[in-house]
């Protein structure tokens, strides 16, 4: 039964992410704002709705350290994997807007979430520090949404109907929750029953599984040739995680820091800012960095294997 909720989860994963970049694609155009714009609010903020639930459930009672480990292997997936699959299936160019201000924000968040865990504890003023930062951001990207469309106002309108685009957002997000939860609930009852212990299945399954929907919604992107929500959608979703879903798991219940979580957190502001580094000095995404970033997270992954 377990193997037969797998494939159905998958499916509506791989489904819902086509539903949701079509719509996306066709609210950013209805709207004459870019693409990108989209993948950094709308299409991250649905595709991390499995990460904010585990740690708005874990805030709530008490136990919230999950919270931190979750958005953290989150995070080094998302740049690692989903930039690094989509690089594979269909290399792009990165805008100007993803390689100097996206790029940037995403290390200077990590940067931030560091400076706050010293002294091994996510207070709730740390976590408010975390809202306001992320609420900047999106002043500065509804700004750029503004002016973006100001500037082709005299481009024609999208003709898909606004009811056709809301629907499309709509079941695409509801499948891509529901497809997850499917997915990491299977495949958590199969690795058990296989002999796994709790303890590596939550390192593995559960994390990966919370990141299924970026991944799958950005190589879907990918393969559209939507290569602003694919890389918007990557880099949307760790600020949305640190600022949102740790700033507010934190501003409900402090978050206790062990040092392994530290060692974590250096390591992803590491992987910021190698693609800050990359960003900088090149504006493809091809291949080889693709096949450099699998490496990097398979590396990642037999560490904390092994610890």
């Amino acid at each position: 039964m377990e193997y037969l909720l797998l494939i159905a989860g998958f499916a509506l994963l791989i489904k819902g992410a086509d539903w949701f970049v079509d719509g996306a694609a066709g609210a950013a155009a209805r709207m004459r704002i870019p693409t990108v714009i989209v993948g950094l609010t709308i299409v991250s903020l649905g595709t991390s709705l499995p990460e904010l639930s585990v740690s708005l459930n874990a805030a709530i009672q008490g136990s919230n350290a999950l919270a931190l480990s979750n958005v953290v292997g989150s995070n080094l997936f998302n740049t690692l994997v989903v930039v690094g699959c989509s690089a594979l299936i269909a290399p792009f160019v990165m805008g100007r807007e993803i390689r100097y201000r996206d790029t940037t924000w995403n290390l200077g968040m990590t940067a931030l979430l560091a400076v706050l865990c010293i002294g091994g504890t996510l207070t709730r003023f740390r976590g408010v520090i975390l809202l306001a930062a992320l609420a900047l951001y999106l002043v500065i990207l509804v700004r750029a949404a503004m002016a973006s469309r100001k500037a082709t106002q005299d481009a024609p309108a999208n003709e898909t109907p606004v009811w056709k685009i809301l629907l499309l957002i709509a079941v695409g997000v509801a499948c891509i929750i529901f497809g997850g939860d499917m997915t990491v609930n299977a495949a958590r009852a199969i690795a058990l029953s296989w002999g796994w212990s709790e303890a590596l299945v939550g390192l593995t399954i559960v994390a990966i599984g919370t990141s299924l929907p970026e991944l799958v919604t950005s190589v879907v992107a990918a393969k559209k040739g939507e290569a602003g929500l694919s890389i918007g959608n990557a880099l949307g979703s760790n600020i949305m995680n640190i600022g949102f879903i740790l700033g507010l798991s934190s501003a409900i219940h402090p978050i206790a820091v062990v040092p392994e979580n530290m060692i974590d957190i250096c390591i992803l502001l590491a992987v910021a800012l190698l693609i800050v580094v990359m960003a900088w000095r090149s504006d493809k995404m091809n291949r080889p960095r693709g096949w450099l970033f699998l490496g990097l997270y398979l590396g990642y992954f037999v560490y904390i294997l092994l610890r």
